[in-house]
């Protein structure tokens, strides 16, 4: 465990593994002593530390007989490669926006803009997260993070532009603006393939929980 968070081997990362050992096993032994390892407690999170031991363990072993190989992880890189269109490049976008109810009020606020009223301003004013502080500053996303309604209009603002029209999503209605645009290279395979490696590990075994609670009976008391 030391070693896998980075620790160095050493004479005295040993010397400290055993007499981390030596107390635990030396408290254990007195609570075997004090009646304490039958206790409800201790059978209840004995009980809970096997359930999880053996989920992992089951996760690793699926995992190990169902591998994803560096192949599949260099199909997964050249389709998000490809999704990025024939300019090869990753844009991301700085932008603002104003979240509101109803979309009256998202149209009340896109006048007072129109009137010349400063966007961080009306932000403020109107916006209901916690971003309207800063004048309603998200930062840098890609359209893949802001969902298609709203990413669908920022491919077509220009820098310093306004969405025209409300944007509904969801049960609230958006008013984005375009703070800045910039385009850079996407990471190389070898930079990309833990990240997406990781990603595909995690989709795998979302798949095979779902499959394993599709075939049981779940009854929640």
């Amino acid at each position: 465990m030391a070693l896998s968070q980075g620790q160095k081997d050493s004479p005295e990362l040993h010397k400290a593994v055993v007499q981390k050992f030596i107390e635990v096993f030396l408290l254990s032994q007195q609570a075997e002593k004090d009646g304490l390892a039958n206790s409800e407690k201790a059978n209840s999170q004995l009980a809970l530390i096997r359930q999880n031991y053996l989920a992992d363990l089951e996760l690793s072993t699926y995992m190990a007989k169902n591998p994803i190989s560096d192949a599949d992880v260099q199909a997964e890189y050249n389709k998000e490669i490809a999704s990025l269109g024939p300019q090869g490049a990753i844009v991301e976008y700085k932008i603002s926006d104003i979240a509101v109810a109803s979309e009256a009020d998202a149209q009340a606020a896109l006048n007072r803009i129109k009137k010349g009223e400063a966007f961080d301003k009306v932000a403020k004013s109107a916006s209901l997260t916690p971003n309207k502080a800063q004048g309603g500053a998200v930062g840098w996303v890609q359209p893949g993070q802001v969902g298609p309604q709203i990413g669908a209009v920022l491919m077509n603002l220009a820098k310093g532009q306004v969405s025209q029209a409300p944007i509904q999503v969801q049960q609230a209605w958006y008013l984005i603006k375009l703070e800045d645009k910039k385009s850079s290279k996407p990471p190389t395979f070898e930079q990309a393939k833990p990240a997406i490696r990781a990603g595909m590990t995690q989709r795998k075994q979302l798949e095979f929980l779902s499959q394993i609670a599709k075939d049981s009976k779940i009854i929640v008391q």
